[in-house]
């Protein structure tokens, strides 16, 4: 059975359950969503998720939505990505979880807010405050990795391609890899890995496509 991910290209939070199901051989297609066009407000899309979010993975008559979710569903099904015992799955959770809260969370706001939204509606204090809390979370990141090839244990796990998944793409928002260098490293072993894609590679929609490029 194929899964269908509901997801647009400029999602970093569909881009991890992408990329996780790409690394974890999955059986997947995309669903472009009109994000930027309101499709996410229908009842159509409100129907499938209440939440009004992308991702949202549908398979048979299975339904999930939240990245973390279909991560660990994938995961789960798939015997990859996971922890080799009890302690690593616990740690892999942890980082999971740093990631939705202190890096993904405020990533994905602070690069709408610097490129999606019109120049003169960009609320600059804000936007300083969240690269202010941003470069906190790099530095966490970045002194995690110094010693080490992955988030945890000695392979890819959901807990990277989590982490990852805001970092690759090409937007300005305050990071810059050459800032930091185990993340830097960490993220060109990640796009060795078999299956990687880049986000506007793996899933339809990208800004060019917005404006008529």
């Amino acid at each position: 059975m194929t899964a269908t991910l509901y997801c647009f290209g400029e999602s970093g939070n569909a881009y991890k359950a992408a990329l996780t199901m790409q690394l974890a051989g999955y059986t997947w297609e995309p669903r472009y969503v009109d994000f930027f066009n309101g499709e996410t407000r229908k009842p159509e899309f409100r129907a499938i998720n209440e939440m009004g979010e992308v991702p949202v993975l549908v398979e048979g008559d299975l339904t999930l939505s939240q990245s973390g979710m279909i991560q660990f569903h994938v995961a789960e099904v798939t015997g990859k990505l996971l922890g080799r015992d009890a302690r690593e799955s616990a740690e892999i959770l942890r980082w999971v979880l740093w990631d939705n809260h202190k890096l993904s969370g405020q990533a994905g706001m602070t690069r709408f807010l610097m490129n999606f939204l019109p120049e003169d509606k960009r609320p600059q204090p804000v936007i300083t405050f969240m690269q202010g809390r941003l470069k906190a979370a790099y530095d966490t990141l970045n002194r995690h990795l110094d010693g080490r090839s992955w988030m945890v244990g000695d392979r890819p796990t959901i807990a990277d391609c989590a982490c990852a998944g805001y970092l690759y793409y090409p937007e300005p928002f305050g990071f810059d890899r050459k800032d930091w260098p185990h993340i830097d490293a960490w993220l060109t072993r990640l796009s060795q890995e078999p299956g990687w894609k880049h986000p506007y590679d793996l899933m339809p929609g990208n800004p060019s496509d917005r404006i008529g490029a």
